[in-house]
């Protein structure tokens, strides 16, 4: 009986440390020793909310990045302590530059007391240059985009992350205006790669990468060029992923402002939007309810997605959406800001210590 009892013991403490290891909790705070709230700090999302807005053909999956990271957290051991350390070294960063590192209150939009302003953060490096790698991967001539299809996208997200774009139309009566942000972050082409494959359709789950990996990662934002398939306009990979898997996929007809483009996502915006993700943002709804944030301070909750060209105010969540940016899921002529909390995040990561400092050559 003796025996009996010290294997069942033996059995039981051995699962425990196994699920230990596998678990993706993460010590409290003040087991951290951190000066930082992670309380709030998720990764994986309820796929189903993502489309809450959306009817008929507008309910649609324009990107994907949310559902892959889903994916690689289940497939990848140790990607949830990574993300969190990428999130936590982001957090402090910005306290120590005395910005808001969580969710208060979102903006108000003009029709609410609770406007959250914050400043851009002074990190001393200026505008940041990204030298980015295209590869093109066509299975017929319209999808072997032409090199001024890229260049004009090029020049979208240098327009984009400079708030030099044609289509800032800031609705009046709004705060949003104290909102939008030159992120000082510009790009470079710096090679384009080009494959000729018979496959017609490469999917979400890095296929495309897998046949053609990605060129320094670490010190290169690498974009892929491949018909993705199922309408999906694109998804990226968030800092802390596997460098072999690192980048950006985007549709060939939603690259770009000229060529093989279609309407009405052919503004270039969302390379844009998957960039942002690279660049560690989320969705501007967080990719759940009114509850769930995208850690950014200026930005208002949201319950959900937008499609299409919103009027002003849609109202969400007691506040008005901020429907105009970037990381939301409307018309590219219709999107056409970042915030300051977004530019803050997206330069923690570009900054010594960051999870992506190489690119900007820290």
């Amino acid at each position: 009986m003796i025996k009996k009892g010290l294997l069942a013991l033996l059995f039981v403490t051995a699962v425990f440390i196994g699920c230990q290891e596998n678990s993706t909790d993460i010590p409290n705070e003040q087991q951290d020793q951190t000066s930082v709230d992670m309380t709030d700090f998720y990764l994986f999302t309820d796929e189903a909310q993502n489309l809450s807005k959306g009817t008929g053909k507008n309910k649609t999956k324009n990107c994907y990045s949310m559902e892959v990271l889903n994916r690689q957290l289940n497939e990848i051991p140790g990607l949830y302590k990574k993300m969190y350390d990428v999130e936590l070294k982001t957090r402090k960063f910005l306290a120590a530059k005395g910005k808001p590192t969580k969710p208060g209150g979102g903006s108000g939009g003009g029709t609410s007391g609770n406007d959250v302003d914050v400043a851009p953060i002074n990190d001393g490096l200026g505008v940041i240059n990204i030298p980015v790698y295209v590869h093109v991967v066509y299975s017929n001539a319209n999808q072997n985009i032409s090199n001024a299809q890229i260049a004009s996208q090029i020049s979208v997200l240098n327009e984009d992350f400079r708030k030099a774009n044609n289509d800032l139309n800031l609705p009046s009566g709004t705060t949003f205006a104290n909102d939008a942000t030159d992120v000082e972050i510009e790009f470079t082409l710096a090679n384009t790669f080009r494959y000729s494959n018979a496959r017609t359709s490469w999917g979400t789950n890095n296929a495309v990468k897998s046949a053609y990996p990605p060129v320094s990662p670490s010190t290169h934002l690498n974009i892929w060029v491949a018909e993705i398939g199922g309408g999906i306009l694109g998804y990226a990979q968030f800092p802390g992923g596997n460098s072999a898997t690192d980048g950006v996929v985007i549709s060939p007809q939603y690259f770009g402002t000229t060529g093989f483009v279609s309407a009405p996502f052919n503004k270039g915006r969302t390379a844009t939007h998957e960039v942002g993700h690279y660049l560690n943002l989320r969705h501007i709804w967080g990719d759940g309810r009114c509850r769930q944030d995208d850690f950014v301070a200026d930005t208002p909750s949201s319950d959900g997605p937008n499609y299409g060209c919103p009027s002003f105010p849609t109202v969400n969540c007691k506040t008005p959406d901020m429907t105009m940016n970037y990381m939301d899921y409307t018309n590219d002529a219709c999107m056409y800001m970042f915030t300051d909390g977004q530019r803050n995040r997206m330069r923690a990561i570009l900054n010594p210590g960051g999870a992506r400092a190489a690119l900007a050559g820290n």
